[in-house]
This record gives structure tokens, C-alpha cells and sequence, in this order.
């Protein structure tokens, strides 16, 4: 049966697949993203989330979008805030955080 596979991963354009009759999403992961994590994946079948069991079907569409970027970092977030408006000689305050 062919379904329609959107790799978001890198890979291009959408391809018609043909896949076996009641391969599982698992499945169809586990072959066309070997080296990624399920957990790490937005994984969509006709624009909807889907389970892990999930048979496809004929002219199926699915997604697989990464939600991690591989050699991203978390950059820290900068505040700056202003002394009490009645201290008029109070110098600004930069609060470094990394937590979001």
C-alpha cells in the first residue's frame, strides 16, 4: 500500500511510500529514522497525533518533525530591571538565568 511520508528531519520533499499492509507507526519510525528517539519527534498521522500501535492505511499521511535540533544550545535568558523610580542615583540590575 503506498501512504504519503513527510520527513522533516532534513530529508526533502514528501515521498509516496510503499509500505506493508498493517506496519505500525513503530515501524515505519523505527526504518525511515534509525538513529532518532520516538520522544524526540512530533510523529502525526493525517495531521493528527497518533499511538505507537497505530496500523496505517492506504493513502495514510505522515509526519515526522523533529522537536530537538541536534548542536542548538539553550541560550540564557537576560532581564534587565530598574531600581526603585524613588531611588533616582540606583544603577540598572542584569539577571543572568538559564532556566525557562
Amino acid at each position: 500500500m503506498k501512504i504519503l511520508f513527510i520527513n522533516n528531519d532534513g530529508a526533502g520533499f514528501a515521498d509516496q511510500i510503499e509500505v506493508k499492509d498493517e506496519t505500525s507507526i513503530t515501524q515505519l519510525f523505527q526504518d525511515r529514522v534509525p538513529h532518532g528517539k520516538p520522544q524526540d519527534y512530533l510523529i502525526r498521522v493525517n495531521r493528527q497525533p497518533t499511538t505507537a500501535d497505530y496500523a496505517l492505511q492506504d493513502g495514510d499521511r505522515v509526519s515526522i518533525t523533529p522537536t530537538k535540533i541536534e548542536g542548538a544550545f539553550q541560550r540564557p535568558i537576560i532581564t534587565t530591571t530598574k531600581g526603585e523610580s524613588w531611588a533616582q542615583d540606583n544603577a540598572s540590575t542584569v539577571c543572568i538565568s538559564s532556566e525557562f
